[in-house]
């Protein structure tokens, strides 16, 4: 198991860490991912879906933010849903050969007061497992979570599947090339080279992200689906990373 390490932590007189590799520069990684017992707001994610919680949590942050354009709002919605669910479970993985337990129906949801995602929580630190290729390490991740999430975004939100993918590839892509040595930049990019996938299914990362050198020669990573964000009201552009060449210098 996985939790060999959480057992020498220090003690803080808050829940205790749900990975020894959430410290350091990944501390906050113990705010955005905990044990479901120690999150006493969460709601199931089954429910908070299929609820109405979830539309509710759109229009609050349309609400807060000023915001008028519904797609917008849920594709930044799904943004701060995507980075509090797949980095810690990329750093995790990477990090400390722990898969965290990220299936849909085990796992609750809280929100912030402007209605977006503040942290999830799951049934237990998971299990130990050994490093593999890419869909190996975020297969869990892609077939029983994102996948199911996806249709919600779509139904509820009017963001498209391919939108909604991207924006998870974005951050997925950030984790194992920021987290992990340089072989996992290989990794990262067989995520998004691979039109199928190992089981012969169709990737749903497929081209989403593309490592491309500007005229002066520095490298840039770009999407290729725009996330929306220069729709929202006092949201800054993502820059260089923007698929929209008018929004990259905003």
């Amino acid at each position: 198991m996985a939790t060999a390490g959480r057992e020498n932590m220090v003690e803080t007189g808050g829940p205790t860490p749900l990975s020894a590799a959430f410290s350091g520069p990944h501390a906050w990684c113990n705010e955005k991912m905990v044990l479901s017992a120690d999150l006493a707001d969460g709601i199931p994610l089954p429910e908070f879906f299929a609820s109405g919680a979830f539309d509710r949590g759109l229009s609050l942050y349309a609400e807060t933010s000023g915001a008028s354009d519904r797609r917008a709002v849920a594709s930044m919605w799904s943004l701060f849903y995507f980075s509090a669910l797949t980095i810690p479970y990329v750093v995790a993985r990477v990090l400390d050969h722990q898969e965290l337990p990220v299936v849909f129906d085990d796992m609750t949801v809280t929100l912030s007061a402007d209605g977006l995602p503040r942290a999830f929580g799951v049934a237990t630190a998971g299990e130990w497992r050994d490093a593999g290729e890419i869909f190996a390490m975020i297969g869990p991740l892609m077939e029983e979570h994102l996948s199911r999430v996806v249709p919600y975004l779509k139904a509820t939100g009017g963001i498209s599947p391919k939108l909604a993918w991207n924006n998870a590839a974005v951050y997925i892509d950030y984790a194992l090339r920021t987290t992990g040595p340089e072989p996992l930049h290989e990794q990262a990019g067989a995520m998004v080279g691979c039109r199928l996938m190992p089981n012969g299914a169709p990737n749903p990362f497929f081209d989403c992200l593309r490592h491309e050198e500007e005229a002066d020669g520095t490298r840039v990573c770009r999407r290729k689906i725009c996330c929306l964000r220069y729709l929202l009201p006092g949201v800054p552009s993502c820059g260089s990373l923007c698929a929209l060449p008018s929004q990259r210098n905003q």
